[in-house]
């Protein structure tokens, strides 16, 4: 019956194979680095540099979806006139979307 039953072997000692835990981790840090953190740095990156150059006379998509064309600009905030006697005021980094010209008006 002593075919039925294994030889025990002892592993070996996680301090032999310092690459063995490390390696991996540097493969996963790197994935996530290349597909997750870069893209949304680029992404932050080109809201700041739209939210920057708004000026009076854009015409905006907001985050939630309104359409409207700025009649003044200031530090942290925009007004956008969003039908003939309504304007609204937001902050700058509710707006997602610069839309071509004519867009307010033929909407």
């Amino acid at each position: 019956m002593e075919f039925l039953i294994q030889n025990a072997h002892a592993q070996a000692s996680p301090a032999a194979d310092p690459f063995g835990f490390l390696l991996p981790m540097i493969i996963i840090f790197a994935a996530f680095y290349f597909l997750l953190i870069r893209p949304q740095q680029k992404k932050q990156k080109a809201h700041n540099a739209l939210i920057t150059a708004l000026k009076v006379g854009d015409e905006v998509l907001t985050a939630g979806g309104i359409l409207g064309k700025i009649t003044a600009v200031s530090d942290h905030y925009v007004a956008v006139k969003i039908s003939d006697n309504t304007e609204i005021k937001m902050q700058k980094a509710s707006v997602s979307q610069v839309v071509p010209k004519d867009t307010f008006d033929a909407a």
